[in-house]
């Protein structure tokens, strides 16, 4: 016969109660709270609050949003350049493959 090891009553009985304590360790007035939209929105809605600072202007910002013109020669060349790429993959493409 083999002796099977047991455990003491009171010590299940403690490291019962000790779960049990640690699962009531944690205070909800309403179990719903957590779950409600408006914990979700909460961010979204200071997001959303009025500015008080007055606007501050930005020393490194330009004071257009266009780019450089560039300058007509180079233009007409970049779109010729361009044209030319586009007929010549054209004419690849149309070649039989071999």
């Amino acid at each position: 016969m083999t002796k099977t090891a047991r455990l003491p009553v009171p010590l299940i009985a403690a490291v019962s109660g000790a779960s049990l304590l640690l699962a009531a360790c944690g205070s909800a007035d309403d179990a719903s709270a957590e779950a409600s939209a408006d914990t979700v929105e909460m961010p979204a809605d200071s997001a959303l609050a009025p500015v008080e600072e007055a606007p501050v202007a930005d020393p490194s910002a330009t004071a257009t949003d266009a780019p450089d013109a560039v300058p007509e020669a180079a233009a007409t060349a970049a779109g010729d350049a361009a044209a030319g790429v586009a007929a010549d993959a054209i004419s690849a493409a149309e070649e039989p493959a071999e």
